[in-house]
């Protein structure tokens, strides 16, 4: 037995070899690679797009449009700060007492993963501008522990906002038909890429709980991952 081992050792070890990349080959093929997808206006939910851009079904051409708004620190913030990076943007109100305060500090949590990651930041925008004057949102952020150089929390021209977040983040309803300006915002984090288009949309206020309807915000971290490396 062990002379018959000895004189087909090659065959065997070859024979192994092959089985193993065939088995290798096998789970490659049955296991599903991982693809985010590029949001259009048309893959959405109407009720979050703005009508003029709502039937827009190209990949390529949907991206995030320049905008111009004061931070928490009064400083104007642009779209150039956020070229060639990864963000997570989302639309609130500092006095909004629902899911607010519970995206807030899933956002807080979210920053504390990606403190170290320099191509990735965070982005919220107030709905409620005449109210969260930059002073307002300065003692809100350092409530929430926002870190300047990862978090900018946003406002500015009501109107500005609006048009924003109903054609390039497709991330608020409209609220009243009396008051075109009128804005739901939901508690949809939104991932967008480092060329400015939208790879996913995210339950702000789950951080981790399974949710067959919605992704969760441990999810769009294992994104942010994925996009870092594979984008």
């Amino acid at each position: 037995m062990v002379d018959i081992l000895k004189k087909y050792r090659y065959f065997i070890l070859t024979l192994f070899v092959l089985c193993g990349v065939i088995l290798y080959l096998f789970y490659s093929a049955l296991s599903p690679k991982k693809e985010l997808p590029i949001y259009t206006p048309a893959m959405v939910n109407p009720e979050m797009v703005d009508s003029l851009v709502q039937h827009q079904n190209n990949k390529l051409n949907h991206k995030i449009a320049a905008f111009s708004f004061l931070n928490q620190n009064n400083k104007m913030i642009t779209e150039k700060e956020y070229e060639g990076k990864i963000y997570v943007a989302e639309f609130f109100f500092t006095t909004c007492q629902t899911i607010c305060p519970i995206m807030n500090d899933n956002m807080a949590w979210l920053q504390t993963q990606i403190k170290d990651m320099d191509d990735v930041q965070l982005l919220s925008f107030s709905v409620m501008p005449d109210i969260d004057t930059p002073q307002v949102l300065k003692k809100y952020a350092q409530e929430k522990g926002v870190m300047d150089e990862k978090w900018n929390m946003l406002t500015g021209d009501k109107k500005a906002i609006y048009y924003l977040a109903r054609q390039s983040f497709l991330a608020v309803k409209t609220g009243s038909a009396d008051e075109m300006y009128d804005m739901v915002h939901t508690e949809n984090f939104v991932l967008v890429d480092k060329n400015g288009r939208i790879r996913g949309f995210y339950d702000g206020t789950n951080l981790d709980n399974e949710d067959p309807e919605s992704k969760n915000v441990k999810q769009l971290l294992e994104d942010i991952k994925w996009l870092r490396i594979n984008d």
